[in-house]
């Protein structure tokens, strides 16, 4: 089973907030999660992201893969270290 650490929405119509869950990587966005591991809401100032540290490095040492925005979300925390993005190829 390959597990994935992602984002499901909650919150009304027009009003997105998210969850940072731990799921089965084939599972739909707003599924039933394995574990809550924080929340995150872009839509105050200063942006809302809480997360509990022990369980994402638990989850992460057991072979769980976050997903991009999890990723930027967890490097910007200080939990990852920062990667240098390669910039994408220019159009011809």
């Amino acid at each position: 089973m390959a597990v994935r650490i992602r984002l499901t929405r909650v919150g009304a119509t027009k009003q997105p907030a998210y969850r940072i869950v731990v799921t089965d990587s084939r599972s739909a966005r707003d599924s039933r999660a394995i574990e809550t591991i924080g929340h995150y809401n872009p839509r105050v100032h200063p942006v809302e992201f809480v997360v509990d540290v022990e369980k994402v490095k638990s989850w992460l040492a057991k072979g769980a893969q976050p997903s991009d925005t999890v990723n930027r979300l967890l490097q910007g925390a200080g939990v990852l270290p920062k990667t240098e993005r390669k910039a994408a190829p220019a159009a011809k």
